[in-house]
């Protein structure tokens, strides 16, 4: 679509939350990471980062931290 205008219909800008969102639902069983012999899933690694941002959560660590 180069060329075309950018709308709601065409046109959605992604923040890191919202692609691993998409990836994780998209692409779910697809490899994201690679580690030596370690390897995780979109689904899966959307998973570990909920877990981490609850953990951090809990921990009374919240996005407005530096």
């Amino acid at each position: 679509m180069e060329g075309a205008m950018r709308t709601p219909a065409n046109y959605v800008p992604l923040s890191p939350i919202s692609f691993l969102e998409r990836a994780a639902a998209v692409c779910r069983d697809d490899t994201s990471v690679v580690y030596g012999s370690v390897r995780f899933t979109w689904r899966e690694t959307r998973d570990r980062c909920v877990r981490l941002a609850s953990a951090l959560s809990s921990l009374g660590i919240s996005s407005t931290d530096v």
